[in-house]
């Protein structure tokens, strides 16, 4: 039996951990009834406007397959607002989002006090899917990003801001953890690696698998 297995049968309750300063990992922090209701919200705005897999400025296209809310986005730069192809971002995900900071930093932390999301990314991975090691560095604000995981679990390879290689740590986020970066983390190189497909559960109702990912955003931009 795979070691991931055996983690599973016999896990423990997980703890809070802070991987390096300004970055925080709340496990379970969404609970399954959350979890669902947003599933089926994802359900909703891809009906309105699908995924797609975006194409770098090379000519590569990524495997994960993404919708934007509240401002559109390309590798590597922010559009206009809401429009074609872009839906609003709902201001219950805003203090979603606010929740999370607050969360994660402290209510009274000026991180969490300023956060003022206006941008949602969702990517979904599928069991072939990752994400290359990169920085978030399209955004005018240097806010945190607050990400949200649902589905499958990942390995989340969280490094650090100087170089996409080592030192780096492999974090396992599991569906509902909550993983927050800012402060002196917030351009620090991030990816995923590697998904376990069939680790999401069938109680999301995701029949074909797969991990969801909701990362919302302060891009500070206009228009």
């Amino acid at each position: 039996m795979a070691e991931f297995e055996v983690n599973e049968l016999f896990s423990v309750p997980r703890e809070r951990q802070e991987p390096a300063p300004g970055a925080v990992h709340i496990p379970d922090w969404l609970d399954t009834e959350q979890q669902a209701q947003l599933v089926t919200q994802c359900r909703v705005w891809v009906r309105d406007s699908p995924m797609r897999h975006q194409v770098m400025p090379g000519g590569g296209r990524m495997s994960v397959q993404s919708v934007m809310l509240g401002r559109n986005w390309r590798p590597y730069r922010y559009g206009a607002s809401a429009g074609p192809g872009v839906q609003e971002l709902p201001g219950w995900l805003v203090h979603m989002g606010q929740r999370a900071a607050a969360d994660a930093y402290g209510e009274l932390n000026e991180l969490a006090l300023n956060f003022e999301p206006d941008s949602a990314l969702i990517n979904y991975y599928d069991s072939q899917a990752h994400m290359g090691m990169h920085q978030d560095k399209d955004e005018y604000s240097a806010a945190p990003i607050v990400s949200l995981s649902l589905g499958d679990t990942c390995v989340f390879r969280f490094g650090n801001t100087e170089t996409r290689t080592a030192p780096y740590q492999d974090i396992e986020l599991r569906s509902g953890d909550l993983f927050v970066f800012g402060g002196p983390s917030r351009y620090a190189f991030h990816g995923v690696p590697k998904v376990y497909p069939g680790t999401g559960g069938p109680q999301l109702g995701m029949k074909h698998g797969g991990r969801l990912n909701i990362t919302l955003r302060m891009t500070g931009g206009q228009g």
